[in-house]
């Protein structure tokens, strides 16, 4: 990722642009119709029935149904962990640093600010941290009974009952959850600073440097005043024996529970009788129906938990360089997978914004636009021809897609108005 370092003052003003858009509130509905609209309840008996009916057939649960029991003491530590700068290799940032209750357990930003950053929002983009090729997924679900497969391109995933991810053979689990947050404690620019001494010694493919920098960080905690005696009784260790295993098991606590699905003005609707206005019952109608949402969007989480291809613009530099992102591919390297991102749950999805792999969209009518007409989001004049190169391979591979009806503005305001019910 040395092309990075090059990159990143060329593109930290587009994004600047995009994070004040949503620092400023303006992910939401805006505009002088939108706030004299009154949405009246929905009495369609007929309509609300089959929407109930739709969402159970699409696999949609109570919350309760999705959580997995934590022991206390270890999510209470966990949480000492998630706030703690120790995670870092260079003691300067934490897991809760790009993971902000404000902006919905992401950080309000197109692509992430990794070490070095500073302050939040639009005010960490200009605070001299290293920028990240993609956008912050939130932790909602994550590690819950059945989301088992983690971040854009699913690195980390259970297949079959066994873990697959960049650790090969030697997973320090087998929970996927514990697994993935070994990673980013050793990913360069997000947890490492990039020094030509880090490039020298620990940049490898060889799983053991990784374990290096993981024993040093879990020796640091351990030796915490604060969390060093917590997190070995929690685990029933002396202090001395504590590893980096048991600081993710830790964190993995916390992160479950912190972040469970809870209730929705959607479950209260399909389980207990709730209401809904018309707008969003139309929205929920066109999701399980001609919006083909449901295809995708499917399951207890609104996500099929597999890989698919929207052509989003691209914002930043891009996990490839250049402004190129080839999404699964970097992971399987199967040609068949360029481009391809898994498909995002969609809980909270109102308060996460900005959205797609690059974080490029910061309106959530936007991000549905994307899917049947992506062209109206971009200006294909202001790119330079190896843009326009990208966006061609972009819209050839989405072209495989089952792609929704093209829907007018009013009815993506009805599928936004729905997406909102999810909120919690």
């Amino acid at each position: 990722m040395r092309y990075a370092s090059n990159l990143t003052l060329a593109v930290s003003s587009a994004l600047f642009a995009v994070a004040v858009l949503v620092a400023c509130g303006r992910s939401d509905e805006s505009g002088s119709a939108a706030s004299t609209f009154t949405d009246p309840p929905a009495t369609d008996a007929m309509r609300l029935g089959a929407l109930r009916k739709a969402a159970l057939a699409n696999g949609f649960v109570r919350a309760s149904e999705l959580a997995v029991p934590v022991v206390p003491a270890r999510h209470d530590v966990g949480r000492l962990i998630f706030a703690s700068p120790i995670m870092s290799l260079n003691g300067r940032i934490s897991c809760q640093d790009c993971h902000l209750d404000q902006f919905g357990s992401a950080d309000g930003l197109p692509n992430a600010i990794g070490v070095g950053g500073e302050g939040a929002g639009a005010a960490r983009l200009h605070s001299g941290g290293r920028i990240l090729p993609r956008n912050v997924l939130p932790f909602w679900g994550r590690g819950s009974r059945g989301f088992d497969t983690f971040f854009w391109d699913g690195r980390v995933q259970k297949v079959d009952g066994r873990v697959v991810s960049q650790f090969g053979v030697h997973a320090p689990s087998t929970d996927p959850m514990i697994v993935a947050a070994h990673l980013p404690s050793v990913e360069v620019r997000e947890m490492v600073t990039d020094t030509p001494q880090i490039r020298d010694g620990l940049m490898s493919e060889d799983v053991g440097a990784a374990a290096s920098i993981q024993s040093t960080l879990a020796s640091r905690f351990a030796a915490d005043p604060a969390i060093g005696p917590k997190l070995a009784a929690a685990y029933g260790l002396p202090r001395d024996r504590v590893s980096f295993r048991e600081v993710t098991d830790a964190l993995a606590s916390f992160i479950r529970f912190n972040f469970r699905i809870r209730p929705t003005r959607f479950e209260r609707f399909v389980h207990d009788g709730g209401s809904l206005s018309r707008r969003e019952m139309a929205g929920g109608v066109l999701f399980y129906g001609r919006g083909r949402c449901a295809a995708c969007h499917g399951g207890p989480y609104f996500s099929d938990m597999k890989f698919h291809s929207v052509a989003f613009p691209q914002a930043g530099f891009g996990k490839n360089g250049f402004g190129v992102d080839e999404g699964r591919y970097n992971t399987t390297l199967n040609p068949k997978d360029r481009f391809l991102f898994r498909t995002p749950p969609l809980y909270n999805v109102a308060k996460t914004a900005p959205y797609s792999h690059s974080g490029s969209v910061v309106r959530l009518e936007d991000a549905i636009v994307a899917h049947f007409d992506p062209l109206r989001l971009v200006d294909t004049r202001e790119m330079t021809v190896r843009e326009r190169s990208d966006l061609y391979a972009r819209l050839g591979t989405a072209s495989r897609e089952t792609l929704p009806s093209a829907l007018t503005d009013e009815e993506v305001r009805q599928l936004a108005a729905f997406l909102r019910t999810l909120s919690f």
